[in-house]
């Protein structure tokens, strides 16, 4: 018999690992709460209220967090719709479909980032807000549509010839049947779309323009290492901010299918 239990040398690796990856983290939380007056260093709080007494800050706390809501509302409308149209039939041009949906996710952002900016400089548009929501909605779709395909197929296709029998229209089966159905999947995605565009950045600094999202205000916070502990607390929040919509989530879907594409 085999046995389960792995080795000492194997579990030391694994643990060794995931202290190196989060040690920059630790890191990051133990310095937005530290402060040095020269002679000693003690616990403080004040750098928070530095950050929310800056306006630049704010501004681009804001800016991300509307790009993010309107990216992801675009993204539930768009991936919803195109896993309805897609999930139970096929055609001539599906896969094609299905492989320009993934795409923007599965290329590096670099390359979604320069694809973006040739088509905005064909199409003669400024980068502004709108511009990055596009941006982030492209990306933003797939995993709404690998929520909801996922929930379509393991939905029972006779629900909906029920309802159709029983005189509902197809709003009223919609309402009723299909979309308590898709509930728990489209608030998933949605949580899932929120986390990745709120601190999305490689493919913002192609697309935004003069706009300043929280990335890139992070970004260019490297050149100032005077703000070190404001820049350890708004990292902080960043990553407050896209860790509760991704453990939301995480609750939402488990005991079911994985998501594919969340791995981003």
């Amino acid at each position: 018999m085999h046995s389960d239990k792995s080795p000492i040398w194997l579990k030391t690796l694994a643990y060794g690992g995931l202290v190196f990856l989060h040690f920059p983290i630790i890191f990051i939380l133990i310095n937005a709460f530290v402060a040095n007056d020269g002679n000693r260093t003690h616990f403080t709080l004040r750098w928070f209220s530095a950050v929310f007494a800056r306006d630049d800050v704010m501004s681009a706390i804001a800016l991300s967090l509307k790009v993010a809501t309107v990216a992801t509302f675009l993204a539930l409308i768009m991936g919803t719709m195109a896993a309805a149209a897609l999930y139970r039939r096929n055609f001539l041009g599906k896969e094609a479909i299905t492989t320009m949906l993934i795409l923007p996710i599965a290329l590096p952002g670099i390359i979604t980032g320069i694809a973006l900016l040739s088509a905005m400089n064909i199409l003669e548009i400024d980068p502004g807000f709108w511009t990055i929501v596009v941006s982030h909605a492209t990306f933003c779709v797939v995993i709404i549509y690998n929520n909801v395909v996922a929930r379509f197929r393991r939905m029972p296709h006779s629900l909906v010839e029920a309802s159709m029998d029983l005189g509902a229209d197809g709003f009223m089966t919609f309402r009723h049947i299909i979309l308590p159905q898709l509930a728990t999947a489209l608030l998933a995605g949605a949580l899932l779309a929120f986390a990745l565009s709120f601190d999305e950045l490689i493919v913002t600094i192609f697309t935004a323009g003069h706009e300043v999202t929280l990335p890139i205000w992070l970004l260019n916070q490297l050149a100032r290492p005077r703000d070190a502990a404001i820049t350890n607390v708004v990292a902080m929040m960043v990553m407050l901010i896209t860790a509760i919509p991704i453990i939301g989530a995480y609750y939402l879907t488990r005991g079911t299918e994985a998501i594919a594409g969340s791995g981003k």
